[in-house]
């Protein structure tokens, strides 16, 4: 049997309550700050559209935020009933990922759509102007 003198939901307030070392907020003020600064010299290239800048902006200063207020990561840990701030991270995370992956398969699709258009359109063209060039 079970002698574990800890029952579930007072572990879970200990891993709640245990503090972050500063260096993980150096870390996460860190990456936003480099992350924040590639986009918008990949902007300043042209490598970047402008129109997914927002999104990635959006990131890098959500990271920023969670960084300088740390208690507001606490607060939405303990909202959605997670055992630790890095649990929460990782889940937001993740469905970010998913949003951004049906995004872009929705992109994909559409792009893939005109170019199937595209090449039809072409091929009916050549067809015409053989056809004309046989006529005369």
């Amino acid at each position: 049997m079970n002698n574990c003198p800890i029952d579930a939901e007072t572990l879970r307030r200990m891993m709640m309550d245990i503090p972050e070392p500063p260096a993980t907020r150096l870390i996460a003020l860190l990456v936003s700050a480099t992350f924040l600064l590639l986009v918008l010299n990949l902007v300043r290239r042209g490598r970047l559209k402008e129109e997914y800048t927002p999104i990635w902006v959006v990131v890098a200063a959500g990271i920023m935020i969670l960084g300088l207020w740390s208690d507001l990561l606490h607060w939405i840990t303990h909202a959605i009933g997670a055992w630790t701030a890095s649990t929460t991270l990782f889940f937001y995370g993740e469905i970010f990922l998913l949003v951004l992956s049906l995004n872009y398969a929705v992109r994909l699709s559409r792009l893939s759509t005109q170019v199937t258009r595209l090449a039809q359109e072409l091929a009916l063209a050549e067809q015409r102007l053989r056809s004309e060039r046989a006529d005369k």
